[in-house]
């Protein structure tokens, strides 16, 4: 019986149509990157769990894909304790390796690793897929790319502004309507602060974190299930429901958090960074109290990105993390980064259409194959077509016409060439334009003017 075939949940498949697109997209965040100074740099799918586990809190262990070890994984592990011993615990003892969670943590410990190599600040982008065991729904995957961009080595907010600008950029050429939602970890720590609960700042702002996802009254139930009182829990409604603009939602703030110097400090970060932007975004920037980004090494600003003509979760991320190398022995080196969601905005491009009309153009002109001949002086020609700049096949096959010309339009083949005996002996190319039916007979040169020319128009 015949296998059948597959892949797993929250993976996909993707062909040559939506490789054309996908690269597109990889494309253009990767110029605008370029523009402002960032240089590549590539990780191994795979870390030591030492070196992600702890870094995304609680939530975000749970999520890490592992490796078992190789060989006899259990060797070190008795029957009674197999059968004893806590699934995390047993996973711990069977997995020194995981495939990455994100970008950020591999890049930390890269940084730490290469710290006398590097010149601070050192800004670097990386576009690599990354995997997270959550459970597939849409816009969720278990297999996804993330696009992102960092810098390290500098404490200036100047930083934040130019990132804000990068997502500005990237999604104005996409054409794709967006609001930049911006928050702070201090503003948030000092909410804390305020209502008593200090300790608990990580378990508030995973809450907070989800409020759009599961609407006020289960964040209210989570935080009560972490062990705030209903009074701390009333307090918080008010400073997690603030309405207006970003200078009357700043203005109550600031009024609220007085007595919190930490909190005042969130408040003087975006102003600065939203007074540095000014009105020189073409897409909105909001102040938005209820963003959290739980990932607990942010330590200031943060920042997410909604697309407002699609339902879909967030499409760029990021923030300031002020001592995440620390954990790998360089203490005291501040960062700053954000990433693009690709395989997200892929599914918005999707769905708004707005993919350029030469995005999946492929072949330009084919050679259609009469013969040992024939096909021997096309493929002289298909060199001096491709050193133009055409991109050109010769159908490897002397079938018939017939099948020759379906190939062509399966393949949305604009040019098809036709050599034969006659032509070879005048020095001329039959070039037949597949959408408008019409053929004339040239030469080389004006077969590359007409190609190139078509293709500018």
């Amino acid at each position: 019986m015949a296998q059948k075939t597959g892949i797993p949940k929250g993976t996909r498949d993707f062909g040559t149509v939506e490789m054309a697109r996908r690269n597109y997209i990889f494309d253009t965040i990767r110029s605008v990157y370029r523009l402002y100074g960032f240089s590549q740099i590539e990780t191994p799918a795979m870390e030591n769990l030492s070196t992600l586990m702890g870094k995304y809190g609680e939530e975000g262990d749970k999520l890490l894909f592992k490796i078992l070890n190789s060989g006899d994984f259990k060797r070190s592990v008795s029957a009674v304790q197999y059968e004893e011993t806590a699934p995390a615990a047993l996973a711990a003892r069977f997995c020194e390796k995981g495939l990455r969670y994100d970008l950020t943590v591999p890049f930390a410990r890269y940084v730490v690793q290469h710290r006398d190599e590097l010149q601070m600040p050192f800004k670097r982008y990386q576009i690599q897929p990354v995997w997270r065991a959550d459970r597939p729904q849409k816009g969720r995957y278990r297999e996804f790319y993330q696009c992102d961009a960092d810098v390290v080595g500098s404490d200036s907010l100047l930083n934040e502004v130019e990132l804000m600008q990068i997502i500005d950029e990237v999604f104005t050429r996409f054409g794709i309507r967006v609001c930049i939602k911006i928050n702070n970890r201090k503003v948030l720590s000092g909410m804390a602060e305020l209502i008593g609960a200090a300790d608990k700042i990580v378990d508030i702002t995973v809450a907070i974190d989800k409020l759009d996802k599961i609407g006020i009254d289960k964040v209210n139930e989570e935080l009560a299930s972490v062990g705030l009182s209903e009074v701390q829990i009333r307090m918080l409604q008010p400073i997690i429901a603030l309405s207006g603009t970003n200078a009357e939602k700043m203005a109550v703030l600031r009024n609220v958090l007085t007595d919190s110097e930490v909190g005042r400090k969130g408040c003087d970060e975006i102003e600065f960074v939203l007074d540095k932007l000014g009105d020189t975004l073409r897409n909105p920037i909001e102040f938005d109290l209820t963003l959290a980004r739980g990932l607990n090494y942010y330590t200031g600003c943060i920042f997410e990105v909604k697309a407002l003509d699609v339902e879909i979760g967030s499409i760029t991320g990021g923030g300031r993390y002020d001592n995440l190398t620390g954990i790998f022995g360089l203490p005291g080196l501040s960062g700053v980064g954000i990433s693009f969601g690709a395989d997200r905005i892929y599914d918005v491009l999707n769905q708004l259409d707005l993919y350029p009309a030469a995005t999946c153009a492929g072949v330009d002109l084919l050679f259609i194959n009469f013969g040992v001949s024939e096909s021997a002086h096309c493929l002289s020609l298909a060199r001096e077509t491709r050193a133009a700049g055409i991109a050109t096949e010769v159908y490897p096959d002397a079938v018939k016409m017939k099948k020759q010309m379906n190939y062509a339009n399966a393949r949305n083949i604009p040019f098809v060439a036709l050599v034969g005996e006659s032509e070879m002996q005048e020095g001329r190319i039959s070039l037949k334009n597949m959408i408008t039916g019409e053929q004339r007979n040239l030469t080389l040169e004006e077969v590359i003017n007409c190609i190139i020319h078509t293709s500018a128009i």
